[in-house]
């Protein structure tokens, strides 16, 4: 009966946009400030910036200071780090080279990079290194892995545990891979290209992988688990798999993209509508290029399992996605992100006209993370009604 009574408001939605329009500020405030203001307080995090998009309206919410030493306040242009957030932006660069005819998914990584051929890597594809699913590359690169060549080097030596698609592992080096070989299929630098072929593209003003001077005073700081002021390091693929920085108004603006991409120009269109397709069934979720995927309404227990500790860290059996056009269920995107002094959480369901971003400067507990975001949703789609 609810999921029939959450289509039946889609559909109406869909008639009359102006539906959306009607939610109340002070109700969205009440429900923001109940699921992440109480998640601050819990925690203790210096700074929070939550944006709301829903019917087409966006709404901020501002709380603490990006600097516990300058007492600066959060605005929605504060700077954090959104971490593995940042793997939703080097799909889209993916899609972004697919929609110009300059890869394929289906392609082997030695087409771009000569040294991985005859390795068991290329035995995977490019979807294989997107999705997680090329035969078990670790979360991280092992110490002494510093920079892209080392990584290269690594890649090329690995040993995998399963033939690629399946089994996804949650791994830094697999999408990293993916964005360091469709910058090679672009012919450029992979900052570069994200910076200028995506972000501005998007009209994305606050969004960077490396922040430039005259920025730096609106980028947070973030507060490790002892309260030490930290940004993040660089690292071996750390550009494509975490490295960009954004603020909560232009990761609405994202998510705005992600929730219309028909009104993006042809180019950027196939770019982000690309991310949108599920590949691989995983447990509690589908898993894309970049977004994972859940039907929507869902279980909070259903959302954490599909973030669980054992979904993050281990091995998991993965199949082949399949789709019923006759579902009845909306489809939740979602992805979440830390580094050691930040944590964020991005998520839309086109259905509803309905999403949500959260940054904040610190690592806030996962599961707690989940609870709040979960909270807010299904307030927020019950509000839309």
């Amino acid at each position: 009966m609810r999921k029939n009574a959450f289509l039946l408001f889609a559909i109406c939605l869909a008639a009359n946009p102006a539906l959306a329009n009607s939610a109340d500020r002070q109700q969205v405030a009440a429900i923001v400030d109940e699921a992440f203001g109480s998640l601050m307080r819990k925690h203790q995090v210096p700074g929070l910036a939550v944006a709301v998009t829903i019917g087409g309206k966006h709404h901020f919410f501002n709380y603490g200071v990006a600097s516990l030493e300058t007492r600066e306040p959060v605005t929605e242009h504060t700077i954090f780090e959104i971490g593995s957030v940042s793997k939703t932006f080097t799909a889209t660069l993916g899609g972004y080279a697919l929609a110009m005819g300059k890869l394929s998914l289906e392609d082997k990584p030695s087409l771009y990079v000569a040294e991985l051929a005859g390795s068991a890597v290329d035995q995977a594809t490019l979807l294989n290194l997107a999705t997680y699913t090329a035969g078990g590359l670790p979360l991280q690169f092992p110490q002494g892995v510093d920079n892209d060549r080392d990584a290269i080097s690594y890649i090329a030596a690995w040993k995998p545990e399963a033939e690629p698609g399946t089994v996804r592992r949650y791994s830094n080096p697999s999408i990293g891979l993916f964005g360091h070989l469709t910058a090679e299929a672009l012919g450029g630098d992979f900052a570069d290209l994200l910076e200028t072929q995506i972000f501005r593209r998007l009209a994305l003003t606050h969004t960077f992988v490396r922040v430039p001077e005259d920025s730096m005073a609106s980028y947070a700081w973030g507060y490790d688990a002892d309260g030490r002021a930290v940004r993040v390091n660089p690292g071996a693929f750390d550009e494509e798999a975490y490295g960009v920085k954004s603020s909560a108004a232009d990761m609405i603006s994202f998510i705005d993209a992600n929730l219309h991409p028909e009104r993006l120009d042809p180019i950027m269109r196939e770019a982000v509508t690309a991310t949108h397709k599920g590949y691989f069934e995983v447990g509690e979720m589908i898993q894309g290029l970049g977004w994972e995927q859940f039907p929507f309404p869902l279980t909070l227990e259903r959302l954490r399992a599909g973030n669980s500790r054992t979904m993050a860290f281990e091995s998991n059996p993965a199949t082949p996605a399949q789709y019923d056009a006759h579902s009845s269920h909306a489809v939740l995107y979602s992805k979440t992100g830390s580094t050691n002094g930040f944590g964020a959480y991005a998520t839309f369901v086109p259905e509803a006209e309905l999403g949500v971003v959260m940054l904040a400067n610190m690592n806030i507990f996962m599961p707690d993370r989940l609870e709040a975001m979960h909270q807010a949703l299904e307030a927020l789609a019950e509000l839309a009604k």
